[in-house]
């Protein structure tokens, strides 16, 4: 087990009142519940969960760093992308979960540098504390866009734009499935005592059996299902009037998600920037996440009548975009900025770093123009 570091009293304070309403939950449920709700609450609880609370999350004092918060590049390549496709669409960006609110400035900022700004930028972001920080922030870095954006309490029944959903979809809850020769379980989370174990069911979710059953599984393997993404995409399709829904994520197709070779699955948790597998840690401290199953993704947005405009990695949509283009407006012979942004354009592009595993998948309807970032590299096969 990774050594990780040790919570202040108050955090452990916070984590043991959050473990304790996850036993009442446990216990109010005749001694189980699926892991689903167990990350749900985890995450998600009103005032105890990872996202409801006032930790830092995000940066070097947090527990994960995203593309964002690692370059400027990112954002502003990303605008590059939405210049083409807004006069296809509305005048409006809708931004799921921002983060600190860094990518919506750092779009806002290069789309007014090239006159070419909505005229409204939506987040809906459902932690309190990450909202607060966004609000700092923009007020701090676009005060006089201040009245473009706006914060949503849901889903707008309708979409006519473009929709950003940047590290979203790993966050949402998962089943978690064991495929055995003679069934298909469900691993589930029950109370031993003060601790949490683990503890296989009989599939009773006819859903859920369903797409098991669809996964040519090999004996023994234990992976994830999300009918949380699922059932996201498919609100944003039928929502979807025209537009684009954009998605980056880390994450697979269906085939190599299930490979035999990854028979333990994709969770993981983050926790002051060291990675392991064990989500009953410290619950509302740490973060909890699995890959995403692009090929899900896609067919769920198409079956709800979305069409498929591009499929590829985070590197091949970035430079196809145009972030090199943006490093070359840094004079190199300003060698800190310079050397700085080439830095952040190598983490975000290379395959060790986030260019490989990171994707990014477009699906929408009434888009009648190419998109830039897909121009090479379709990765849509894999799907």
């Amino acid at each position: 087990m990774l050594s990780l570091p040790v919570p202040s009293p108050e955090s452990q304070a916070h984590s043991d009142e959050l473990r304790d309403l996850i036993h009442q939950e446990i216990a109010l449920q005749g001694g189980w519940i699926q892991f689903a709700r167990f990350m749900e609450l985890a995450l998600y609880a009103p005032g105890l969960g990872y996202y409801s609370t006032g930790t830092c999350k995000l940066g070097e004092a947090g527990d994960f760093v995203t593309a964002p918060e690692i370059s400027s590049l990112f954002g502003c390549t990303l605008a590059l992308q939405l210049i083409e496709i807004m006069p296809q669409t509305a005048l409006h960006i809708i931004e799921l979960g921002a983060g600190s609110g860094k990518l919506a400035a750092d779009v806002l900022s290069e789309l007014e540098r090239r006159g070419r700004l909505p005229v409204r930028y939506d987040i809906l972001e459902v932690s309190p504390d990450l909202r607060d920080r966004q609000q700092k922030l923009l007020k701090r870095r676009v005060p006089h866009l201040i009245d473009r954006i706006h914060w949503l309490d849901a889903l707008p029944e309708s979409i006519s734009g473009v929709l950003i959903a940047n590290e979203v979809l790993d966050a949402l809850p998962v089943h978690l499935v064991s495929w055995t020769d003679a069934n298909i379980l469900e691993r589930g989370v029950a109370s031993m005592g003060k601790n949490f174990v683990w503890e296989e069911r009989l599939l009773e979710n006819s859903r859920l059996k369903e797409l098991a059953q669809q996964i040519n599984a090999p004996d023994g393997m234990i992976s994830e299902i999300s009918l949380a993404v699922r059932g996201l995409v498919t609100s944003l399709s039928e929502r979807l009037e025209q537009g684009l829904l954009l998605f980056i994520d880390y994450g697979f197709g269906s085939r190599e998600y299930y490979h035999p070779q990854r028979t333990q699955g994709t969770l993981v948790c983050h926790y002051r920037h060291r990675v392991h597998d064990d989500p009953f840690f410290m619950p509302g401290l740490q973060d909890i996440t699995s890959h995403v199953d692009f090929t899900a993704v896609a067919e769920t947005a198409m079956d709800s009548g979305l069409c498929l405009y591009g499929y590829t990695t985070q590197a091949c949509f970035l430079i196809n975009a145009g972030i090199v283009n943006l490093l070359s407006e840094t004079n190199p012979e300003n060698t800190r900025d310079y050397l700085s942004l080439s830095a952040q354009l190598q983490k975000l592009t290379s395959p060790a770093e986030m260019g490989e595993l990171f994707k990014v998948i477009a699906v929408g309807k009434g888009v009648n123009v190419p998109l830039c970032g897909f121009a090479t590299g379709d990765k849509s096969r894999y799907l």
